[in-house]
């Protein structure tokens, strides 16, 4: 199976199943002499993991990240980076009735008709078990982009549903259980959450991702643009249907007198670009948003079919999260990360030193 590789300087690989032995990646392009914070790559692995709060499954797993090559005395050493992370709370048999057949919304369906075969254990390879191994992977690309750059990558609940979050405070969106930088929306989310689980349905969500003090430069102007880089590791996320550069969308009631970006010798007077023209990042923020559908393992029978072609109906149950937003900040702020640190990396070996570009 190909498609495992993000990257073409920074590349990483991952590897494993949501109820295999253990998950892993591989890191290539690392640059040597970085110093790495252990603790910093767990507490982005505790942002993501499963069984951390009241309002997403209940799988609880420790996520404890194992670096088995490419560190020495915290120091990177320019040598691919092994990661595991073992899988420890695993309930195979809660899908041993179902195990032929095919979950509506799932990936069952196609990825059996394709390969002939599928581990049913949580969705096997196609379970959003796999991001751990990108918040691990993006956790050193947020370290050298911070410390190297000061390159800052966030992301946010911005709506649940019909729930709509301003970001009123960065400190607010670590500061509770839904990322959510709107502290007066907090109760609101809660209730929401704790109706959907009581009947057995789940919600979509949007995630919004602020990328801050990007250099100008990074991206090409064809296929190689950093808007189609991120569209690309931002779709590959496990439920997410929908990417916003910029005004995204809503420049399509747009004039163009009300989109385009005024330039002064100071700089940009708005952002509507979301921080790309061309392909290429501009100096400013980089505004991405991220549109996930709702959950689709719930407690609601419909109707499928058996892996023989036969009519039935199914009812999911289990450990699941009623909103899968809410784990998906750190996995869309990892995968933000690595498309900027390879980009990084491919500006270098093109076009020299970064300061260059300021």
């Amino acid at each position: 199976m190909p498609g495992n590789t993000i990257g073409k300087i920074f590349k990483v690989h991952t590897f494993g199943e949501s109820h295999g032995v253990a998950l892993g990646c591989i890191i290539d392009g690392m640059p040597p002499g970085i110093k790495i914070s252990k603790t910093y790559i767990q507490n982005e692995l505790n942002r993501r993991k499963p069984g951390s709060s009241q309002y997403t499954t209940q799988r609880r797993e420790t996520d404890k990240v194992n670096i088995l090559s490419g560190i020495f005395n915290d120091i990177t050493t320019g040598t691919s980076i092994g990661l595991t992370i073992n899988n420890l709370d695993q309930r195979s048999q809660d899908y041993d009735t179902i195990q032929h057949i095919f979950r509506p919304g799932h990936a069952d369906y196609t990825y059996y008709k394709k390969y002939g075969i599928r581990d049913h254990r949580g969705g096997g390879r196609s379970s959003a078990r796999e991001t751990a191994m990108r918040v691990a992977a993006g956790a050193f690309a947020k370290q050298y982009l911070k410390n190297i750059y000061n390159i800052n990558i966030r992301g946010y609940l911005s709506q649940l549903g019909k729930i709509k979050c301003q970001l009123n405070s960065w400190e607010e969106v670590n500061n509770n259980p839904f990322f959510c930088g709107d502290i007066d929306k907090i109760n609101l989310l809660k209730k929401k959450i704790k109706q959907l689980k009581k009947n057995g349905n789940s919600i979509g969500a949007e995630i919004t991702i602020i990328s801050e003090n990007v250099p100008i430069g990074l991206g090409e102007p064809v296929f190689d643009r950093l808007d189609a880089d991120l569209a690309h590791a931002l779709m590959s996320i496990n439920a997410v249907k929908g990417i916003e550069i910029g005004d995204g969308f809503s420049v399509i009631s747009q004039l163009g007198s009300e989109n385009r970006d005024a330039i002064t010798q100071k700089g940009f007077l708005s952002n509507h670009a979301g921080g790309i023209l061309g392909g290429i990042s501009n100096g400013q923020p980089i505004l991405a948003k991220i549109a996930l559908k709702p959950t689709s393992s719930i407690n609601i029978p419909i109707q499928t079919i058996t892996q023989d072609n036969k009519n039935t109906y199914i009812q999911v149950k289990g450990r699941h999260d009623p909103c899968v937003g809410i784990r998906a900040v750190p996995i869309a702020e990892a995968m933000t990360a690595i498309v900027i640190m390879d980009h990084i990396l491919r500006f270098q070996a093109q076009c020299g030193k970064i300061e260059n570009i300021y």
